[in-house]
Parts: structure tokens; C-alpha cells; sequence
């Protein structure tokens, strides 16, 4: 099976879209996958091959490679489906990518198209994204053959964009190889002491991730330290409002890691919190629940598929720094509840988001769709 995917960004440039194509492509070597993105980065390598994937970034290595994509990607996939005739046009998220392959849809409209939904930011800030081409974006929807959301909540979405075709929930997953506590480096960040009142978040450092009221919270919770390991666009303005709040001594910083290195990471917590603004499923919440974490997470956007309050861990209200503080603190305060919780959590991922099992799925559906 040939299989030809669009994407906005790839490796080495990881999030969670990029994470599952990673992690599904490497599960099916029978298949040849081939990927467009953006280069973003003028050091990346226009063409290379990572893993089980083709790569072919388009553009110079600036920020205007993504606003030209759709036109690029369109001729360079034009190109290379007449040399290789695809079995399968892959989008994954409804991006500057996906219109290059609605493009090519409309000119091989027999050549199934897949649309899979990533999406974590709220819907009021994709379609400020979308501006003026949110019609062209619409029709990425109705001319999927099939759309695959990683939650309920996107799985909606989809249904309001106007999705015509069959609407597949398949989420993303674990690497269970990866979720046994293993400390290794991170070891020497903490005291054996600290690691019973700490509190961890994994997270890019962005609006809707909500860290500033998780910083506010930890104002409320005495002696309790916060580990943040995630980069992103707010990192010296949460800095200074850890030293205006008086608790830079109690949050660390730890920047951005590999993937794999997550879990070093999360092994050296007592509770996992991300109270996040919106979501579209929180793939870093099955990573903490797989290391046996309790975790604390708002109802919002594709969380509620994964967290059940009171089950698979507790939830708090977004934007509200009080409340987040009074679920980690009775985290905190009462290990049964911690050890009930954490156990639910580790016998759901293994029994419903292994990326073995998750790559099957996909599996499926790509021959369905063929």
C-alpha cells in the first residue's frame, strides 16, 4: 500500500499529530509512506528519510514556508503520485496541508482521501486561523472519505465543518515501552522529601494550556514544588509570574524534552496536572496515567473521553486556580485515593490506547478506505 501523507510540520519538529504518524508508520512496515510538510527550519534537510517515512519539506526555512504550502504541496504531490499513483491521501489535521491534498483530490477524486483530527486548540482560534479560507478548509471535509478524530469531542466537530463521510473515533496512544519509571538523569533534580509534594505538567508553553493558573495554584498549596517541562512562546512571561507570586522557588522549569525522555520526567512526581483551556484529546495525560501517576485535568474538548472524574482522576475548573489547587491538594492529602486513581488509569491505557493496538486500528481503516 502507498500511502502519501500531509502534514504541516514533521520531525524533528514533534507534537502530538507528528508523535502519532511517527508512532503509526513505524507499526506498519509493509506499507510505503511518503510525507509532505513545510521545512520551517533552513538547517532541516529538504528530503529525508526517518524512520518509516519519506520526508519532503517544501520552502527556505522561514515562517512564510507554512502560508505557501498549500500551493507547493499541491505541485509536489501532483509530481509524486504520478510517479508512485497512490493508494491513499493522508491529512493529518485540517491545516495548510490538507488544502494541497483537497487539491489533489479534486483532480484524482478516485484516490480516497483520509482526514485525521489532531486539533488541540480551541474551534473560536482555528477558525481566526482559518480567516478568509475557512470555505476551502470546509470542503477538506466534505471531500474526505473518511474522517478520523482522536476524540468524541473533535468527532463533533467534524460533523459541524460538514463532514459527509463515514466519522472513525480512533485515538492516539502510548508507547508502553516507554512507561516503566525509569529516572536515570532526572534523578538528581529532587529530593527523595520533594518528590512527595510535587506536582508535574508536561506541556507546551501556550495560552491554552492553562500554566498560569497552574502556577497561581501552587500559591495556595504550601511547600508544594511544580515541575514544568514543555517550551513554547510564554516561557519568560511564566517565569516572571513565578517570581511576582513569590514562588520561583518552588517551580521548576525543566525546557523541552524528547519524547521518549518523558517519562524520567513524570517518574519523579507525586500528581500530573494540565488544566487546560481546550484540548483535543491530551495525549500527555495517557503518558502520566501509563508511569502510574494520578492526574488532574479540566472537562474540556476530547478530556472527558480519557478522564472520568473520581475514576481515572480528578477534575478541576479551567481557568480557576482555586480549584486546581483543592484537587491536587486532595491528591495530595490522601494516597488511597491517589493509589486508587492511578491504578484505574494504568489498566485503561493498557487495555485501550497501546500504540500497538492503535496502529492496528488505523490499519483497518486504510484498507477499508482502499
Amino acid at each position: 500500500m502507498k500511502i502519501l501523507i500531509f502534514s504541516t510540520a514533521y520531525r524533528p519538529l514533534v507534537g502530538g499529530a507528528e508523535l502519532a504518524i511517527q508512532e503509526i508508520t513505524a507499526r506498519l512496515p509493509e506499507h510505503q509512506f511518503d510525507l509532505i510538510c513545510a521545512k520551517i527550519k533552513p538547517e532541516l534537510a529538504d528530503e529525508e528519510k526517518i524512520g518509516a517515512v519519506t520526508i519532503y519539506r517544501l520552502g527556505n526555512g522561514s515562517a512564510w514556508d507554512k502560508k505557501l504550502l498549500p500551493l507547493r504541496a499541491f505541485f509536489k504531490a501532483l509530481s509524486l503520485h504520478r510517479q508512485n499513483r497512490y493508494d491513499l491521501l493522508w491529512v493529518v489535521m485540517a491545516s495548510y496541508a490538507s488544502l494541497a491534498a483537497l487539491f489533489l483530490k479534486l483532480l484524482y477524486p478516485r484516490v480516497p482521501l483520509l482526514l485525521t483530527l489532531q486539533e488541540g486548540d480551541s474551534k473560536e482560534h482555528i477558525y481566526r486561523q482559518m480567516g478568509w479560507f475557512k470555505p476551502l478548509f470546509r470542503r477538506v471535509f466534505k471531500k474526505a472519505d473518511c474522517v478520523q478524530a482522536i476524540s468524541n469531542y473533535l468527532a463533533e466537530w467534524a460533523k459541524e465543518m460538514g463532514a459527509k463521510a463515514p466519522i472513525e473515533v480512533v485515538p492516539n496512544g502510548v508507547d508502553l515501552r516507554h512507561s516503566e519509571p525509569r529516572l536515570g538523569g532526572a534523578n538528581n533534580l529532587l529530593s527523595q522529601d520533594d518528590r512527595s509534594k510535587t506536582v508535574i505538567t508536561v506541556s507546551r508553553l501556550e495560552p491554552k494550556n492553562g500554566l498560569a493558573d497552574l502556577i497561581r495554584a501552587i500559591t495556595f498549596l504550601s511547600g508544594v514544588k511544580l515541575l514544568i517541562v514543555g517550551g513554547g512562546s510564554l516561557e519568560g512571561e511564566l517565569k516572571k509570574l513565578a517570581q511576582e507570586l513569590g514562588v520561583v522557588e518552588r517551580v521548576k522549569f525543566l525546557g523541552q524534552v524528547e519524547p521518549e525522555e518523558v517519562s524520567r520526567y513524570l517518574s519523579l512526581a507525586t500528581v500530573f496536572c494540565r488544566p487546560s483551556l481546550s484540548e483535543g484529546l491530551g495525549s500527555v495525560f495517557l503518558e502520566a496515567m501509563a508511569v502510574g501517576l494520578p492526574v488532574v485535568g479540566t472537562p474540556v474538548g476530547g478530556i472527558p473521553d480519557l478522564l472520568q472524574d473520581g475514576e481515572t482522576g480528578l477534575f478541576c475548573e479551567p481557568g480557576n486556580p482555586k480549584s486546581i489547587a483543592a484537587a491536587i491538594k486532595r491528591l495530595l492529602d490522601n494516597p488511597a485515593l491517589r493509589e486508587r486513581l492511578a491504578a484505574n488509569g494504568q489498566k485503561l491505557v493498557k487495555e485501550k490506547y497501546d500504540w500497538n493496538l492503535i496502529a492496528q486500528k488505523m490499519n483497518s481503516l486504510f484498507k477499508r478506505l482502499i
